[in-house]
Parts: structure tokens; C-alpha cells; sequence
């Protein structure tokens, strides 16, 4: 869902999305390669991401992901559920 909802904001290359999303998060999350660059694989597979590869604003080869309508789709519901989740958890978690 995080990867889904950084590539909301527009195409990226996978340095740049670990970047963003521990930029965003404040340094609480980090997203280590051998994590991040398998989920991109799985969801290219699943048919949620377009990529195509382009050159990095370090001026080296790089493939860029873009959500297409299936993965704004799928983060929509993916989004809905954990606004669900958080508000069950916090509701428990105050209960005296």
C-alpha cells in the first residue's frame, strides 16, 4: 500500500519511492532493496504498475513505475481497509 501510495504522487524509480516513503514517514519506516524492488516485481505482475525504463536524475539507466488505473483501484481499497484497522486498534487501545 505504501509503494501504491507513493507512485499516487507520479512515476519513480525504486531509490527515489524507498526514499520518499522514509522521507514521509520521518525516518520511522526504511525500505531496504531486497524489500522494495521483489513488491515492485509482484506488483507490475499483478497488472497495478507500468514501468518502463529512463534515465535517473543521476544520469544513469533506471526503470520507472507508474500506477495505472488497476493500482489506483486496488489503493483505494487497500486505503478504505486500513482506515478501517487503524480506527479498530485505536478504539481498543483507549478502551480502559
Amino acid at each position: 500500500m505504501l509503494i501504491l501510495k507513493t507512485l499516487d504522487r507520479g512515476p519513480m524509480h525504486g531509490y527515489a519511492i524507498a526514499t520518499r516513503i522514509q522521507q514521509t514517514s520521518r525516518d520511522v519506516l526504511k525500505v531496504e532493496e531486497g524489500a522494495l524492488y521483489p513488491a515492485l516485481h509482484r506488483l507490475e505482475v499483478r497488472g497495478l504498475l507500468d514501468a518502463e525504463w529512463g534515465t535517473s536524475e543521476n544520469n544513469r539507466r533506471a526503470k520507472y513505475y507508474r500506477l495505472n488505473a488497476a493500482g489506483r483501484r486496488v489503493l483505494g481499497e487497500e486505503s478504505a481497509y486500513w482506515t478501517r484497522m487503524a480506527a479498530a486498534v485505536t478504539r481498543v487501545m483507549q478502551t480502559a
